[in-house]
């Protein structure tokens, strides 16, 4: 049970920081993002659509896919020329042009495949973009707020080995009694300890930034004083408008123009030549030249293999993507609804940290230091709250990490990321 004097030091401790409070500039007031990102943040993410090896495979596997569309317009059959000449009792000498019809409208199927082949690309370059942007933004946060808490950290370091030097000073004066001596010891190695931990973390997350751009310290753009914006402005996009179900719609459209491909490549189609020449009869020293034209007409004949089995194939893949199509719809309404839950829940969370007592950790660490040089509290008291104090401090960074991170997510999910990027509002998306 904490002493007389113990209680009465926690209550200066606590009328000192509400006092210190007071004269805190409002975190709200402060300039800072607020429905769309800074023009730093908009450039570094620009920056790395262009250069990122990722977005550009991405943009040659769009680039393919234009290419695929613009083949699948093409005619199917080039014309055909032939020349023939026989010499022998009869002289020969033939040229022949033919050309296979498409009857059955086997390039237009296979545009309208080109053509949602095309819209599935375009679609998987837009996801590509966005959740590579989404994985940076995670990474710039996770990495700022690691830098944070290692600053904290050292800060504590600082703390624990100014504290050591008091204690040992203080006890050759018999202040302090050699267990509390210890105390303070002990508390330094496990803030050595606990400052190699956070200074691993903020490697860790700064070389997760580096695997997605090579973007140097100095020119990471600063998190915003301020909490982001409410969900509210920045509302769910209709699931049509999703890239994720544009791309399951596309493969949908694709498998049912693959289909109709199959059933048009079952009817055969007529391949008509038109022959002219000359042919030489007769002795062979007087031969009589008779000019020969010719038409002729083939057709294959679909007896040993009627296609059938690619009409099947082609009818299950689309029953396959159709099904994919209601899947996703349903993981990304579930995503929209999780992903928004948990925001505000985190952002109610931290607002109610900022305005509370656990925001102020420099003048409380001050004034605790201030009480145990003056004796109002003893070592272990002081240790406690100081631990305590820095533990809470630890923990908003965390708590403001996790709100970024669901701030992305919910942008991930309800297709607003690029817009918040690109500094659209919900008035202005409209």
């Amino acid at each position: 049970m904490l002493s007389l004097r113990s209680a009465l030091a926690c209550a200066a401790i606590f009328l000192a920081f509400d006092a210190a409070l007071a004269q805190a500039p409002d975190i709200a007031e402060t300039t800072a993002l607020h429905g769309a990102s800074s023009s730093a943040l908009r450039d570094a993410l620009h920056a790395l659509w262009q250069d990122s090896p990722q977005i550009r495979a991405a943009r040659a596997e769009l680039e393919a896919a234009r290419a695929r569309e613009r083949a699948a317009q093409q005619p199917l059959y080039n014309p055909t020329l032939s020349l023939d000449a026989e010499n022998a009792d009869v002289d020969r000498r033939s040229v022949s042009i033919g050309l296979t019809l498409d009857v059955s409208g086997k390039r237009r199927a296979r545009a309208a495949e080109g053509a949602a082949v095309l819209l599935a690309g375009e679609s998987a370059f837009e996801i590509a973009r966005r959740d590579l942007a989404a994985r940076w933004l995670r990474a710039w946060t996770a990495t700022i707020i690691a830098q944070r808490q290692a600053q904290l950290g050292q800060h504590r370091l600082e703390l624990m080995q100014r504290f050591d030097t008091l204690a040992a000073q203080r006890l050759t004066v018999g202040d302090i009694s050699a267990p509390e001596r210890d105390l303070a010891a002990l508390a330094l190695g496990e803030a050595q300890a606990a400052q190699a931990t956070l200074l691993g973390d903020a490697a860790s997350a700064r070389a997760t930034l580096r695997s997605l751009g090579d973007v140097p310290g100095d020119a990471l753009p600063p998190l915003p004083a301020a909490l982001p914006p409410p969900s509210h402005e920045f509302a769910a996009r209709a699931a049509e408008e999703l890239p994720d179900l544009q791309l399951a719609t596309a493969q949908v459209q694709r498998s049912d123009a693959a289909a109709t491909v199959a059933r048009r490549n079952r009817i055969p189609d007529p391949t008509i030549s038109l022959m002219g020449g000359q042919v030489r009869s007769g002795p062979l020293n007087d031969r009589i030249a008779d000019r020969v034209v010719g038409l002729s007409i083939s057709i294959p004949l679909p007896l040993l293999n009627s296609g059938s089995a690619e009409i099947d194939a082609a009818r299950a893949e689309g029953d396959a993507a159709a099904a994919e199509m209601e899947s996703r719809r349903l993981v990304l309404r579930a995503a929209q609804n999780e992903s928004r839950e948990r925001y505000d829940a985190l952002r109610e969370a931290a607002d109610a940290f900022r305005s509370g007592r656990a925001a102020a950790f420099e003048d409380r660490t001050a004034l605790l230091e201030k009480l145990w040089r003056a004796g109002e509290i003893g070592t272990s008291d002081y240790l406690v709250q100081l631990k305590q104090s820095l533990d809470t401090a630890l923990s908003g960074l965390e708590l403001e990490n996790r709100l970024w991170q669901a701030w992305f997510d919910y942008l991930h999910a309800t297709g607003r990321l690029v817009d918040w990027i690109d500094g659209h509002s919900l008035e202005a998306s409209r």
